[in-house]
């Protein structure tokens, strides 16, 4: 048993009155014999003697509070909603005014020719006349 310091032995009537409290409470108190008179005597091995039956007791019954149970019924209904609508198919003409100015072109090639005379044909028949042939 440990003790506070602080108090007196006395403060433990529990305690056994011949052993001194321990001065240095970390230490082991040295084991001392108890004497005879402070010792219980052995148990004596109990006598069990026949049981008796009672007749059965019954007590009010005990009710729980009501279980509440949920059935549900679906019934299907069916609302139509009308959206009127209206569509017009407008059907425009695109006309494209396409203008073209064609042009044509010719080429027209020329040609000037020129006949030089570089001297008198010979004339088999009649025998040149001059020097250069007049």
């Amino acid at each position: 048993m440990n003790r506070n310091r602080n108090v007196p032995p006395n403060m433990f009537p529990n305690a056994m009155p011949n052993m001194m409290p321990n001065a240095l409470p970390n230490q082991i108190a040295p084991i001392q014999q108890i004497p005879a008179q402070f010792c219980p005597p052995p148990p004596c091995p109990p006598t069990y003697c026949p049981p008796q039956v009672f007749p059965t007791q019954y007590d009010p019954g005990l009710v729980d509070p009501t279980q509440q149970y949920v059935k549900t019924n679906l019934f299907n209904k069916v609302v139509k909603h009308i959206h009127p609508s209206h569509t017009t198919t407008v059907n425009k003409l695109h006309i494209n005014h396409q203008h073209y100015f064609p042009h044509t072109e010719s080429c027209v090639n020329e040609c000037c020719e020129t006949h030089t005379m570089c001297g008198v044909p010979v004339n088999p028949c009649c025998p040149p006349m001059g020097h250069f042939g007049f």
